[in-house]
């Protein structure tokens, strides 16, 4: 008897392990797609105050990395790149004019954009992470996959001005 719950622990664990290494597989295989950096940003209509409707279109191998990359993606969108207009709605010029802040501090971006680091707390999905069919294409080896998010601009101004990341607007007037 003794040796049957014996293998049974060791099955138990051998499964757990496996399922452990594949996800950080997974998370390995998506910070590598989000240090490139490969996303555009279209405005998706008009958020509450303070916040940014938008789909992002992310690239990767397997759709469910591409899915948790557009929320970083969205992020590094409203700091670096900013988004054109469309339908009436007026596009936004991103958080920073400088085109080397990234680089200068890119300690505290690394910790900023890591798992679990804190993008988080200024963006969600706005889908509750469903994709319809046609936010979802083949190209090539990979999927590009269109997720609508909601950014808390206003916040993630703030907490950038608080950090010393970028400067304030009312700063040098």
């Amino acid at each position: 008897m003794k040796k049957h719950s014996t293998i049974w622990v060791m099955l138990v664990l051998l499964i757990t392990g496996f399922s452990t290494n594949v996800n950080a597989q997974t998370d390995k295989k998506a910070n590598a797609a989000t240090d490139a950096w490969r996303y555009e940003l279209e405005v998706a209509g008009t958020g509450v105050q303070g916040t940014y409707l938008l789909k992002v279109w992310s690239y990767s191998k397997k759709p469910n990395v591409a899915i948790e990359q557009a929320k970083k993606n969205a992020v590094h969108g409203i700091i670096f790149k900013g988004f054109a207009g469309e339908q009436g709605i007026l596009g936004k010029p991103p958080l920073t004019t400088n085109s080397n802040l990234e680089q200068e501090k890119d300690e505290w971006f690394n910790a900023f954009f890591a798992d679990g680091g804190k993008y988080q707390k200024f963006v969600s999905l706005s889908s509750d992470g469903a994709i319809a069919a046609e936010d979802r294409m083949k190209v090539g080896k990979q999927y590009k996959i269109g997720v609508l998010v909601s950014v808390n601009v206003a916040l993630l101004r703030k907490d950038l001005e608080d950090a010393g990341i970028i400067r304030s607007l009312s700063a040098g007037f």
